[in-house]
């Protein structure tokens, strides 16, 4: 693996200037070109690839961060084989109407570029569309989503959890599912005020995610891996991608002030634990990374999510 190309995207954006605005998301940039540098992974630019919206990046330029620059530096990572890829994303996540009519409350997850007032958000599914279906042969991709609503951003089909024990689970999709659909319905059912409407929303959209999933790997076993409307999708795909998110789809994820520094608290906590463990199992980071937030006073729940069904316990982290 260490005589393979590394490729780097990482995108942080603030949103400065504006009714939006965080403050970390650059400092995370910069932690994580600094990690990033010491695992071997080149700064030049056909490597390399970093969006922000700081001062010094003009508007105009292909690394400010608009929708149209986040799709194509996504498909820049992806597009040669055999290559160890990594994305970081730092800013808003959010959530919008399903944009092709597949999920049952019709709300996708999103994450969020500086010109979304004008130009919308980014879908996960289209996120998926790029970065996995696309994604050359021989590729490997680790993901770190530092955003809300990320639990499911780039729809990948196995989702582990960790609870505050350490033990964790793959999720039951048809369980988890129903246990949101029924928080959601039982707010409608006893009446709630207008400002619990966007808590049963979220709710709904969590169980979206997970039931899309569970139908579109059923359909996929009826159907075949080779034909049919689902072939070459979520799951089918078998491609190695590991997303690491900040939080579950029905959460936020902190903008935090850390030992002095604005940063992006799953950031944070992902660096924090590359640290203390050199070459840690995909199981010991995702543990250790819920620790660390659980320690720090966070309520947002970090998951693991994979393209394949992997040995959490046996297999380092593909970084």
């Amino acid at each position: 693996m260490s005589d393979r190309r590394k490729k780097s995207l990482l995108i942080g954006i603030n949103y400065v200037n504006s009714a939006h605005q965080l403050k970390g998301c650059h400092s995370d940039v910069d932690n994580m070109a600094e990690f990033l540098s010491y695992r071997g992974y080149s700064t030049t630019s056909n490597n390399r690839v970093i969006l922000t919206d700081r001062s010094d990046v003009a508007q105009h330029s292909p690394y400010f961060p608009t929708g149209h620059n986040i799709l194509a530096a996504m498909d820049w990572l992806v597009s040669e084989p055999s290559c160890t890829l990594f994305l970081h994303y730092s800013g808003h996540g959010g959530q919008i109407e399903d944009v092709d009519g597949n999920r049952t409350t019709g709300v996708d997850d999103t994450i969020v570029p500086v010109d979304f007032e004008t130009r919308g958000q980014v879908s996960s599914t289209l996120l998926h569309e790029h970065l996995v279906t696309r994604m050359a042969p021989d590729c490997t991709l680790f993901i770190i989503m530092d955003c809300c609503h990320s639990g499911s951003a780039v729809e990948l089909p196995y989702v582990y959890r960790s609870d505050s024990d350490g033990q964790i689970s793959l999720l039951d999709n048809l369980k988890v599912g129903a246990k949101l659909v029924g928080d959601a319905q039982r707010l409608i059912d006893g009446g709630f005020r207008y400002d619990k409407v966007g808590e049963a929303k979220q709710l709904l959209a969590g169980a979206s995610s997970f039931f899309k999933g569970l139908r579109h790997m059923g359909e996929q076993e009826e159907e075949g891996l080779n034909e049919g409307e689902f072939a070459g999708q979520y799951g089918s795909e078998q491609k190695m991608v590991t997303m690491f998110s900040g939080c579950r789809d029905d959460q936020t994820s902190a903008d935090a002030h850390i030992e002095g520094e604005a940063t992006g608290a799953m950031t944070w906590a992902f660096l924090e634990t590359m640290k203390n463990a050199e070459n840690p199992s995909y199981a010991q980071t995702l543990q250790m990374t819920r620790q660390l937030l659980d320690q720090s006073n966070y309520t947002q729940i970090p998951q693991l999510s994979s393209g394949l069904d992997i040995d959490l316990d046996n297999m380092s982290l593909i970084v």
